[in-house]
């Protein structure tokens, strides 16, 4: 057995509910381990979490930790997902009985579970150190050194604020919110010699510090790739959610040289989503962050390219080539290109919105803004899944939720497990035919005007926190005169170029449009962006394998 190169020892954590077990465990941990790691032992998933964030705080590693399955208000599984945000390097072992093995397996996908012992354990000699040694020995193997935190100082109500924050927590970036009035972010503004009237202040772990910080600053600053390494590649595609991702993996996975543009993070508007619990293969649920994570890694394992925080402006086509350029004027060329934009959440276009966005209004945002939500009433607009997902997530710390939906129920656009879900939670409301009229306050969002579609009728209701969950609008006026598109600007593909079995007008090739192709030969669309898609995460990524699929019979064909 090796041991941990730090004159601090590493965290070995249990936690169990039952305390004769869990002083069982930890005893036999302690025998074993007590002079080379330190115990930590827990009697429930929050307190262990607790103990967790301290230890993070101080700047400690976590090893392994080793949870029981059945505990009560949050179960084995429940707690080694929220423990992974926290220390996500720590190996990870479920305790479980044998009838729950099923569940056991069932996480190795939820939670990148490394093993699971079946109580009881004894004799640890043979059941439980040996397990130990080997995942002790491989996270000694790895890169388990703590990743260097980046330091946000900024106000509460800073629409930048939150577009920093935003940026990097959907990016998988870690990071430390300071307020700019309180103590320590008073020391840190200090510290770099600045009076806190610009914000956020941005200070990296090698010291540097951005003043309001654009998206492409903080990827250069963070290490993310914001210029292609080559000027031609095989296959462009443009967008990185769940189509992007898809077409990416396959794309390279493939031999395309592929190389991914994204304008903002990963996983588009499912990459936001707190849990998506109807994708295939993920029984217990799977948050769009860790989706996206796995789908952003399973690219770059196979050589896709990723470029973040490049804003494409145009597409121009010049024989067989297609350029992409972007809004800081440089461009990448490639035989083809696939569309995966996505779609944006539309503006609620009320009297004192624009206002207050960024300071109680958030479109999509809220994971990152949920903590200050704690003990706060807070409304949510919209009516589909993600609107629903959101208000399920604030529910464990919001003091209510509120759904204010314009139509009749929720049964014509919110997935039936999930209404089901909302009307188990008690601190859930729905209010259905009603509509934000204003938004009011100061420095920022105090009350909003609730409007009554059927009768007319307006309420002022007190609350500090907005989330804005409504339609689709697709990001594609950058394609004006380029590629087709319908009345409400998604993309128009295949069959709805030629409907009538005739050449869409134009059209070059002596053959009808692909299923997904546009009306320029060699560029395909994919996903939300795509007129008559589904809107389903699943439908998108496999639009974006099948459209890969597209560009290799486009490519013989040249």
């Amino acid at each position: 057995m090796t041991t941990p190169d730090s004159s601090r020892r590493a965290v070995l954590l249990t936690v169990d509910d039952d305390p004769g077990v869990s002083r069982a465990v930890a005893r036999d941990l302690r025998r074993r381990y007590g002079e080379r790691y330190r115990v930590v032992r827990a009697e429930s998933g929050s307190s262990a979490l607790d103990a967790l964030k301290e230890i993070k705080l101080r700047g400690d590693l976590v090893a392994v930790i080793l949870a029981d399955y059945r505990m009560p208000e949050m179960n084995g599984i429940e707690f080694l997902e929220r423990a992974m945000d926290i220390h996500p390097g720590a190996r990870r072992i479920l305790l479980t009985a044998y009838a729950d093995t099923g569940a056991a397996i069932d996480a190795i996908n939820v939670v990148d579970l490394d093993h699971y012992l079946l109580k009881p354990w004894d004799p640890p000699e043979e059941k439980l150190y040996p397990v130990l040694d080997d995942l002790l020995d491989s996270w000694l193997n790895s890169d388990h050194r703590p990743v260097p935190e980046i330091k946000v100082v900024g106000h509460r109500w800073s629409a930048r604020s939150s577009g920093v924050r935003e940026f990097l927590a959907r990016n998988q970036v870690p990071y430390r919110w300071y307020l700019s009035d309180q103590a320590e972010g008073q020391r840190l503004l200090a510290a770099a010699g600045h009076d806190g009237m610009r914000l956020p202040l941005v200070i990296a772990p090698s010291g540097d510090v951005l003043v309001e910080p654009s998206d492409q600053d903080l990827a250069v600053q963070v290490g993310l790739a914001t210029s292609p390494t080559e000027d031609f590649y095989d296959l462009v595609v443009i967008g990185a959610g769940p189509a992007g991702l898809g077409a990416a993996v396959y794309g390279a996975s493939e031999g395309l040289r592929t190389v991914l543009v994204e304008r903002s993070a990963t996983g588009g508007q499912a990459g936001q989503s707190a849990r998506i619990e109807n994708y295939l293969g993920f029984p217990d649920g799977v948050s769009g962050a860790q989706l996206t994570d796995r789908a952003r890694r399973q690219a770059n394992r196979f050589g896709a390219e990723l470029l973040s925080a490049c804003e494409v402006t145009s597409l121009e086509v010049s024989g067989p080539t297609r350029t992409v350029r972007f809004a800081d004027g440089s461009a990448v060329s490639a035989q083809s290109v696939i569309l995966t934009t996505g779609v944006n959440y539309r503006l609620l276009d009320v009297p004192g919105m624009a206002e207050f966005t960024g300071r109680g209004v958030y479109y999509g945002s809220a994971l990152t803004e949920a903590a200050g939500c704690e003990n706060h009433d807070v409304y949510i607009v919209g009516g589909a899944n993600s609107a629903g997902q959101a208000a399920v997530y604030l529910s464990r710390t919001a003091k209510s939720v509120t759904l204010l939906v314009r139509g009749p129920s929720l049964e014509a656009s919110m997935s039936h497990y999930l209404i089901q879900q909302i009307a188990a939670i008690p601190t859930i409301h729905v209010r259905t035919a009603t509509e934000v009229a204003a938004a009011h306050g100061g420095e920022h969002l105090e009350s909003l005007a609730l409007r009554d579609r059927a009768t007319g009728q307006t309420e002022l209701v007190d609350t500090q926190r907005l989330f804005v969950f409504i339609g689709a609008a697709p990001r594609t006026g950058w394609l004006e005169g380029v590629v087709r598109r319908d009345d409400h600007g998604f993309v128009l593909t295949g069959p709805d170029l030629s409907a009538d079995g005739k050449r869409p007008p134009g059209w070059e090739p002596d053959r009808l449009p692909f299923h997904l192709e546009t009306s320029v030969p060699g560029v395909f669309a994919a996903g939300d962006v795509r007129a008559e898609s589904a809107k389903r995460v699943a439908s998108a990524v496999g639009e974006g394998a099948m459209a890969v699929m597209l560009v290799h019979r486009y490519l013989e064909g040249l």
